[in-house]
């Protein structure tokens, strides 16, 4: 058994389609967590497959009934990378948000995070790279894992201990305290001051990012001047 934060609970499966999936098919009370050894159709933004070798990730979702209003709600994929982020500092691993939703240890991504709102509440889920050592050749130069970091083994359920705490502590800071959680995840965000091209509903933009707004949007910066970015599907660095 693991610690949870207070009132939190916890469910493990050996297998599931995914347990995003799994938990908008229940009626489950805030903090709910479900983890699962393995994800038979894993995904991310967008609809992305979630590469994850057996045994070597990390993937759970938790049920959230936040008591902010659903226009704030966005604001949690930004809350649970900042946590994972943190979590793995603690690990004395050193990781950074790239706005807005995946993890990156140095330029490579370990962490991936998709949020969906159901009538209930929100599901986060996160799907996190442990001990994998090998990647395959498609991802093998943008993907990389725990182990990777600093070779050293872990098991899921040590990084699950360490994860969850700050993400029930920043997940609850969306509202009146956001301006907390974003000086935080300024201080995290790997993209500040970096040239990138952004896919956005009004097409492919390019610019140099000057760092997050008080709403949590990208600011970039371009010919017409800086900025802000609300939502991109993919953003690049060039």
């Amino acid at each position: 058994m693991i610690a949870l934060p207070d009132g939190w609970s916890i469910e493990w499966l050996e297998e599931v389609d995914s347990t995003n999936e799994h938990l908008k098919r229940g009626s489950y009370q805030h903090g709910h967590v479900v983890v699962a050894d393995r994800q038979t159709h894993g995904r991310g933004r967008r609809g992305a497959v979630w590469h994850s070798e057996p045994g070597g990730g990390l993937a759970f979702s938790v049920m959230l009934r936040p008591s902010e209003p659903r226009g704030l709600w966005p604001r949690l994929a930004l809350a649970a990378g900042l946590a994972v982020a943190e979590g793995l500092g603690r690990l004395g691993i050193e990781a950074g948000v790239k706005w807005p939703n995946d993890v990156w240890i140095g330029d490579k991504k370990v962490a991936g995070i998709l949020v969906e709102a159901v009538p209930e509440g929100a599901i986060v889920g996160i799907g996190l790279n442990v001990g994998t050592r090998e990647f395959p050749e498609d991802i093998s130069n943008t993907a990389t894992s725990l182990w990777l970091a600093d070779r050293v083994d872990r098991t899921r359920e040590e990084v699950l201990e360490i994860l969850l705490p700050p993400l029930a502590a920043w997940s609850a800071r969306i509202g009146r305290d956001f301006g907390e959680l974003l000086g935080s995840l300024r201080e995290r965000c790997v993209l500040t001051g970096r040239a990138v091209t952004l896919d956005t509903a009004a097409g492919s933009e390019s610019g140099v990012v000057r760092g997050i707004g008080d709403h949590g949007e990208l600011l970039l910066e371009s010919s017409d001047g800086i900025r802000p970015i609300l939502q991109a599907d993919q953003v690049r660095i060039t």
